[in-house]
Formats: structure tokens, sequence, C-alpha cells
């Protein structure tokens, strides 16, 4: 049997596209823009458009349903943002809300994720229930644990009380320096099992035989917990990491139902709220946005460039 083989001008050909000079590269190359141009489109519609806009109207002097000219001030809305003590006072309390909740939700998702990776009965019915916090709406869950921790009629104080930890009510929420500390404990318990969840996904890809060859090692439970599990599960606490802190540097929700900023708990989010909705002053407002969005990207730069995210 005799095979046709392609002569050599042919296969240049292919790879040059023929006499028309466009190479087949350049046509792959041609076919891969053609087919990531909606995405971009669309990245730039929803996500470019208004951060050029938000910065445009941050260089003036806006206001919303005000009918005089607007004015450019350059970078005097920013200038006034860092003389500004409430704004550099909820620029602190965010800092410190993302830190706290953050740091607990990390160590009590991964015992959460340890304790529903292990096997047991009734296991599945444990990985569901570990999750009813999170499918709760943010919004629900902070109202209901408002009335919960109220001085008056709240079930916490009560329960306190009755095991004889407080002598009297507290009012949670509205002590300057518990307030904090209030919102943060409900943020952790919501939270908690979407970080258990991220957590659980890394654990159930380390090879069951790295932990049956250290047993034969003679290598206890705790040495193989720092020596193989920690080490592995390095990517995935990585990227729960990155989703929650984002999250946590742009909290509103909780806050704002629990104490509408109130108590020293004003986040950077609810103070834009406030400057936007309340005093319609779109220019300030629009400096202290781009603030939150160069604090978030900051953020991710640390995590990419110090953590190593880009290796894992």
């Amino acid at each position: 049997m005799v095979i046709d083989r392609p002569e050599p001008l042919l296969l240049e050909e292919a790879a040059t596209g023929g006499r028309g000079g466009v190479t087949l590269a350049a046509r792959q190359a041609r076919l891969g823009w053609l087919l990531v141009l909606p995405t971009l489109l669309v990245l730039v519609g929803v996500a470019l458009y208004p951060l050029v806009d938000t910065f445009l109207n941050s260089l003036t002097n806006a206001r919303l349903g005000s009918s005089r000219a607007v004015r450019f001030v350059g970078l005097a809305n920013y200038k006034d943002l860092f003389s500004d003590p409430v704004f550099l006072q909820a620029v602190g309390n965010t800092l410190y809300f993302t830190v706290v909740s953050v740091a607990a939700e990390l160590v009590l998702g991964l015992l959460m994720a340890l304790v529903i990776h292990s096997r047991f009965p009734a296991r599945g019915l444990m990985r569901a229930a570990v999750l009813v916090p999170w499918a709760i709406p943010t919004v629900v869950s902070a109202q209901m644990w408002r009335w919960m921790y109220n001085d008056v009629f709240g079930v916490l104080n009560d329960l306190l009380m009755r095991v004889g930890l407080l002598d009297a009510p507290v009012a949670w929420t509205a002590s300057p320096g518990l307030a904090m500390n209030a919102v943060i404990a409900v943020d952790v318990w919501k939270t908690t099992p979407f970080m258990a969840l991220l957590l659980l996904a890394g654990l159930q890809v380390i090879a069951g035989d790295l932990y049956e060859a250290a047993t034969v090692d003679g290598a206890s439970r705790i040495r193989q917990f720092f020596s193989i599990t920690l080490p592995l599960l390095r990517p995935a606490m990585l990227v729960a990491l990155i989703f929650r802190t984002l999250d946590a540097l742009r909290v509103f929700d909780v806050v704002f139902v629990m104490t509408a900023g109130a108590s020293g708990t004003e986040t950077v989010a609810t103070y834009n709220r406030r400057i936007l909705v309340e005093f319609q002053q779109l220019g300030y407002g629009s400096a202290i946005s781009m603030v939150i969005f160069l604090i978030i990207f900051l953020f991710v730069l640390l995590y990419v460039r110090v953590l190593g995210v880009s290796e894992e």
C-alpha cells in the first residue's frame, strides 16, 4: 500500500496560510480574540466604565439632585478625606473588622473542616447542618442577632444571666466597647461555614496514601497534621483568605442592620453610603469609593506577591 505524503511545499503553505501571507498562528490568535471579545466588552461595561466614571466624579464637587454647575476640584476631595476624623476612624474600624473576623473564621473553619472530613455516623447530615448559617441571607441573620442582643428582651442576656455569667443585662450593640466585637461575632457565625466548605474541598484532594505511609513510619496525628495536612492545604487556605478578606473589607449589610454605623462600628462602606445617600455629596462619596477600591487592590497585591498565589 502506498501512502500519499504531503509535499513540503504544501506543509509550508498550510503553516503560512498560503500565498496570502496570513499564518496559521495569526489566524488562531485572531479567532482567540474574537472568542474573548464579548467577555471583554462585558468587563468594560460593568467594571471599567463605572470605575473610570467614579474616578472622574471624585475630582468634582458634584451633588445628587443639585442644579448648580459641577466644578472640577482636582484632588481636593482626597485631601479632605485624610483630614476627616470620621473617615479615618471608619478605615481603622474596617481593618480591625477584617483582621479579627478573617482570622477567627480561618481557625474555626479549619477545625470545622477537619471534623466534617473525618468519618463518623450521620456525616452527611452534619455537613448540611453546618451550612445553615451561611444559607440565611445576611440581612435576616443580622436582624435576628440584633433582637437576640437586645438588652431588654434579648435571649442572649437572659441566657447568660440564668447561668450566672452576667449580673445585669448588657447593651451589646449600644456600647462602643462591645458593639464592633458583637458585629464581628455575628459575621464569624455566619461566614465560618463558607470558609470550612473551601477548606474541606482542599482536604478532600489530599491522598490518603500519605497518611498511611506516615502512620507506618510512626508519625503521630499531630505530626501528620503539621507535616502533611497544613502544607498541602495551603492553596485552599490562600483562596479562602482572599475571598473572605475582600468580602470583609467592603462589609456593609451586617453593620448597617445591627448598628447603622453607630457605637463605634462605622466602616468605610457605611460611611460612604451616608455621604452619598443622606448628604448627597457625589464627588466626596466617589472619592471614598476610590479609596475602598485602592485598599482592596492593595490587599490583592499583598496576597498575590507576598503569599505567592500565582505559583500555586
